[in-house]
């Protein structure tokens, strides 16, 4: 049976023992999903700066899809441990199949793949965080956006985020998707508007600018929040998940 890449249940990992030159970091690379938007790229670019900066690893950045170079190429050339810390909201297609695919067929199914990054709250704080700066008032409506999946684990993790939203903002807040899973944006703010809301706010689940956050714009809401990155909780978090693999390995 072929070997498959390692996961860190419930955000712990444990790193595979392979001795490494003079005590070198274990290698971070970042996975994110990859976008034509200049901006998207950039604000990933960026987010791979900043876990340098609080983790003094090596960190390499590589694209789950859209956007070369992807996982396995950039592990392939990767020298000695490797996290791979998955950018994603949610446990999706991509970070249950696609990536741990690409690194067995890079001959790197010894890297630890960390848990996503939605499950933490300090990104519940961010999106609020985002949501307040948009424009949006306590009164105001609010929809969670996030990009949809097909996988209802990964729908359950938005539920999970929208309920925790809600209880940070002290409102109900209705989770809806841009793509593939329904209600759509649009169809979560009509359904606001038709139950008397005056002003509508979207929060955006969404990590970088794209295709998917200009979509919110034509949603018909009075609000729309920028994407997370890049909020210091982003790469506090993607820190948080490196850190808790090298510990494990101590």
């Amino acid at each position: 049976m072929a070997a498959t890449a390692q996961r860190a249940p419930r955000g712990a990992a444990v790193l595979p023992r392979r001795p490494v030159g003079g005590g070198a970091a274990p290698t971070l690379l970042l996975a994110v999903h990859g976008t034509r938007d200049p901006r998207g790229t950039a604000a990933a670019r960026g987010l791979a700066r900043a876990a340098a900066r609080r983790t003094g690893a090596p960190v390499r950045l590589a694209f789950a899809d859209v956007l070369a170079p992807d996982v396995g190429e950039v592990a392939a050339t990767a020298e000695g441990p490797l996290v791979v810390v998955p950018a994603f909201l949610a446990a999706g297609y991509h970070v249950r199949v696609d990536i741990p695919g690409q690194l067995e067929r890079a001959g790197r199914a010894d890297a630890v793949l960390t848990p996503a990054l939605g499950g933490d709250d300090r990104l519940v704080t961010a999106a609020a965080r985002r949501l307040r700066r948009s424009g949006w008032r306590p009164g105001d409506a609010v929809v969670l956006a996030a990009a949809g999946s097909s996988d209802p684990a990964a729908r359950a993790e938005v539920a999970d985020a929208a309920a925790r939203l809600a209880a940070h903002l002290a409102t109900p807040v209705a989770q809806a998707y841009v793509a593939t899973a329904r209600p759509t944006v649009c169809e979560a703010v009509a359904r606001l508007r038709e139950q008397g809301a005056a002003r509508v706010g979207v929060a955006a689940w969404l990590l970088a600018p794209g295709l998917f956050h200009r979509r919110l714009a034509q949603a018909g809401a009075d609000t729309v929040a920028a994407p997370l990155c890049p909020d210091p909780a982003v790469a506090d978090i993607v820190a948080a998940r490196y850190h808790a693999a090298v510990r494990a390995a101590a």
